[in-house]
């Protein structure tokens, strides 16, 4: 059962995953087709056809390698080679075949070369008004963007659902609630195990504290939130300590006095501090919330994954030395597809895991995923989404000022050229995307 469960948690993902790109793809073909650009192919996955069906002028199919996507707009560049055409044929419905000649004056200007040649594979003689580049710019915009914007709606669909039903577990809220009372002081060193005769009882178990008791005030001063009623505790040392509590709806004032013990003061500083110590655990809730919410919630995601962005080759670097060793892998370093089917795996076989938590994984996993797929393609470099919305903006801004500087349209921004760029990118993307599936195999992370 608990393989068959594991098995079942990994293809729910990776299905979910594969769903996504389909309709980020489709977030690209729908506008793009609105516009009147000619759309030959979408299709889920790369190398070989595994099944596709023609529809209209648009071939929709499934490739064997899972790890993508794409969707084919013809035109995406301006036909900056009509003076490389060196041959015009004509095929049996009439349509005109160019043959474009190759330039071989340098291995860049082979690259853009041969990328502009492509394209004429696809265009005939009455596509002309349905090329991408002849697009205004923001239809251009509109159509680059409708992909990650899909993943980031799906993504926000996902987030308000789980933080409206279940919660938002990065947001925790700590009630004035009592939810346990120690029943001795134990030392930060040997903290789990259990009491013994030597232990001196907790100052909140001798002045009788309960769980479920509502903290009103401490020392005369009223409960505000947990981390003064902390500090307070902490600043009284050993000293007197009287507690007003709310017990089934009656106030009850409680004496005793605090202890002092060793005891970390933040989360960054490992050290040690004598403090004021009474021994009460809050009760701590999930927030919850709507949309609204939920879009406040996101922009911090944003500020936070751009940020992650910045030092994803850093990251992935370290992780390639946890692969051959040299390092232990950090719990929060970056994940492939693999290893987030492993997470949603380990959730759905965990024995420790009710149905309901399993569930909330799988959609956490799935909304995480597609929010950083979509803000990953909004980088601004090519091959990525963002690249081709980069241009267009700058189109957009170069047509406008020579609108008001009263000189001649400077015509469609040629993206080609910025293709040894996307070639580099590429084979960057490729080659983190390998070494993070390699590192999920070799030197995985875990739930727990």
């Amino acid at each position: 059962m608990t393989a068959l469960l594991y098995t079942l948690g990994v293809v729910s993902f990776v299905v979910a995953i594969l769903v996504s790109i389909g309709l980020h793809e489709f977030g690209h073909l729908i506008p793009a087709k609105k516009f009147g650009c000619k759309v030959p192919q979408w299709f889920i996955g790369f190398g070989p056809t595994v099944w596709s069906k023609q529809i209209g002028d648009t071939e929709y199919g499934v490739k064997a390698i899972p790890l993508g996507g794409y969707v084919k707009i013809v035109g995406m560049l301006p036909p900056g080679a009509q003076d490389l055409v060196e041959e015009t044929t004509y095929d049996e419905d009439g349509e005109a075949v160019h043959k474009v000649r190759r330039s071989n004056t340098g291995m860049f200007t082979q690259l853009i070369s041969d990328a502009r040649a492509a394209e004429w594979e696809y265009v005939k003689q009455h596509d002309t008004d349905r090329l991408f580049y002849r697009l205004a710019w923001w239809k251009k915009v509109i159509v680059m963007a409708g992909g990650p914007m899909v993943n980031i709606a799906i993504a926000f669909s996902l987030f308000v659902l789980l933080f409206w039903t279940y919660g938002n577990p990065r947001d925790q809220v700590i009630e004035p609630t009592v939810a346990s009372v120690p029943a001795c002081v134990i030392p930060v060193e040997e903290a789990g195990r259990d009491c013994t005769s030597s232990d001196p009882a907790t100052p909140a178990a001798e002045a009788g504290i309960r769980p479920g008791d509502v903290i009103v005030s401490f020392n005369g001063t009223p409960f505000e939130d947990w981390d003064s009623f902390q500090s307070q505790i902490r600043a009284n040392a050993d000293g007197d300590a009287v507690i007003e509590v709310r017990r089934d709806g009656e106030l009850l004032t409680l004496d005793t006095n605090t202890t002092v013990t060793l005891r970390q003061t933040s989360i960054e500083d490992d050290a040690l501090t004598e403090v004021g110590f009474l021994g009460v655990q809050p009760e701590v809730r999930l927030a919850t919330g709507g949309p609204i919410y939920t879009a406040i919630q996101m922009e911090t995601m944003t500020v936070e994954t751009a940020k992650a962005l910045g030092q994803l080759p850093v990251k992935v670097y370290e992780v390639g030395r946890a692969i051959v060793g040299l390092q232990e892998r950090d719990p929060e370093s970056p994940v492939s597809i693999v290893g987030g089917g492993r997470f949603a795996g380990e959730a759905a076989a965990s024995e420790d895991f009710p149905v309901t938590e399993k569930l909330v994984t799988l959609l956490f996993l799935i909304a995480s995923f597609n929010f950083f797929i979509g803000m990953f393609n909004f980088v601004p470099l090519l091959p990525l989404d963002g690249g081709h919305i980069a241009g267009a903006l700058y189109e957009g801004a170069k047509r406008g000022l020579a609108r008001l500087r009263g000189r001649p349209d400077p015509g469609h921004v040629d993206v080609a050229k910025l293709l040894p760029v996307a070639y580099v990118v590429g084979l960057a993307m490729l080659v983190m995307g390998v070494v993070l599936i390699v590192a999920d195999l070799v030197v995985p992370l875990h739930l727990s």
